[in-house]
């Protein structure tokens, strides 16, 4: 049994050992592992699944996605002629395989962020489904080798709120397509905990009194907040709905922090902020569809042909038309990942440093951007006041006060942040905890107890 964290920006599985949670090594991915996924082709990742599907899965799965599979194969016979392997990647190795050439192949990060989308055509759901088991199915093969044994239950961790406009529709959406690509790879018994909930079972462990805590959860996607009742004479309970004094959600997190910092330090170097030749500012809206990598309707916009005339317009009536041209690479080599992925080390390195430089080669050689602290907080604006109004609600829900605000999820390490979130509620000690581990520990406790 595990707890499973999948996540927006990284995946990780926890197991108890000795009543003590330890966060296994998933092989050359180590600790945590990125949640991306490169394919040479996306119709080919059915088949890759179906290949290490038991033989008992594969009659199932070839009924259900038996037109995918009859278009892989003949994918499959194209790449193998043009001397290209049909191997899927993951994590580090897949955003290393896209950045050698961003042209080719197809990329996703987080897709946990795309699960509760609206207007999902059935076709677009499966092709979910089938990522998620993929990422899974390589997470599972790494936890089983590290355990030398099976694994055949899961509790899996979960936000309030998925990404989606539909409020419990996209919840129920999201829940279907995880708990389908769990069970397609052999997961038997599946569970959900909220992962705010989750992170707090590590901190209760350190409590020694009854103690209101402000759970923070700030993943890749969604930041989660959840006041808690905890202390060491509940931690053996199995139903915790009582001590769950309140919870929200809002769908902004990690990714989010890192689009606004592309858009703000980025995109100004190719030509957002810019003028027409008829002295109007330049249009905006191709600008946040390049960076809206969480975003599949936007992203499909932005690369869509229409856009891509739409665009070479834009360029013959630009002031700037050279610099305007970098936007015009970012379509047709489809650099949106690169951008954000700049932003997000630099924000990384924020964390250290109060400023950071972005090389940009891929758009224009020798071409970089700095950024600092004061600018993120600047982007970030928005997002911070609404995890600041989010924050509000579940003390407002709660009825109290907390004694302490515990904070985690991997922006939870900016400065930035932490600045902000104590100034909103002063004199409330701000506890940090393990950045990225304290949800999937907290899912590895919460295993052991409903499982055994």
């Amino acid at each position: 049994m595990i707890g499973f964290d999948y996540g927006t920006s990284n995946c990780a599985v926890g197991v108890m050992n000795n009543d003590q949670p330890t966060i296994l090594s998933l092989g050359d991915h180590g600790r945590f592992t990125p949640s991306t996924l490169y394919s040479p082709s996306r119709d080919i990742i059915s088949h890759w699944l179906y290949q290490r599907l038991p033989e008992s899965a594969q009659a199932d799965f070839k009924a259900r996605r038996g037109l995918s599979l009859q278009r892989s194969q003949n994918i499959i016979r194209e790449l193998k002629l043009d001397g290209i392997s049909p191997e899927l990647s993951f994590g580090q190795t897949a955003l290393d395989n896209y950045l050698n050439d961003p042209e080719e192949g197809y990329y996703i990060k987080s897709p946990k962020s795309f699960l509760g989308a609206s207007g999902l055509v059935e076709a677009q759901i499966h092709l979910f489904e089938d990522i998620v088991a993929a990422m899974m199915m390589n997470i599972k093969t790494h936890a089983e080798q590290a355990l030398q044994k099976d694994i055949t239950k899961a509790v899996i961790g979960r936000p309030i709120n998925f990404q989606g406009l539909k409020g419990e529709e996209s919840n129920r959406q999201a829940i279907n397509v995880l708990t389908n690509a769990a069970k397609q790879i052999g997961f038997k018994d599946v569970e959900f905990q909220f992962e705010p909930v989750a992170a707090g079972f590590e901190y209760e462990a350190s409590l020694s009194q009854e103690t209101k805590v402000l759970v923070v959860d700030i993943g890749g996607g969604t930041t989660d907040c959840s006041m808690l009742l905890m202390g060491p004479e509940f931690r053996e309970s199995t139903d915790r709905s009582a001590h769950l004094l309140s919870h929200s959600g809002v769908r902004i997190g990690g990714n989010d922090f890192d689009i606004q910092l592309a858009l703000k330090g980025i995109m100004p170097s190719l030509g957002m902020n810019s003028y027409l030749k008829t002295g109007k500012p330049m249009p905006v809206n191709s600008y946040n569809q390049a960076v809206a990598i969480n975003n599949v309707n936007l992203q499909t916009e932005f690369y869509s042909q229409a856009n891509r005339r739409f665009l070479e317009q834009l360029k013959r009536d630009a002031a700037e038309p050279d610099i305007f041209e970098r936007l015009l690479k970012v379509h047709d080599q489809k650099l949106s990942y690169c951008l954000v992925n700049g932003a997000e080390q630099a924000k990384i390195a924020l964390t250290e440093a109060h400023e950071a430089n972005i090389a940009l080669d891929e758009i224009d050689h020798q071409l970089s951007v700095e950024v600092s602290r004061g600018l993120m907080l600047e982007a970030s604006n928005s997002q911070l006041r609404q995890i600041s109004q989010m924050m509000d609600s579940a003390v407002k829900q709660a009825g109290c006060q907390p004694d302490v605000i515990f904070v985690t999820g991997g922006t939870a390490k900016s400065p930035v942040l932490n600045d902000y979130l104590t100034a909103q509620m002063p004199g409330i000690p701000l506890v940090i905890g393990d950045h990225f581990g304290s949800v999937t520990v907290g899912l590895a406790r919460w295993a052991k107890r409903i499982f055994t």
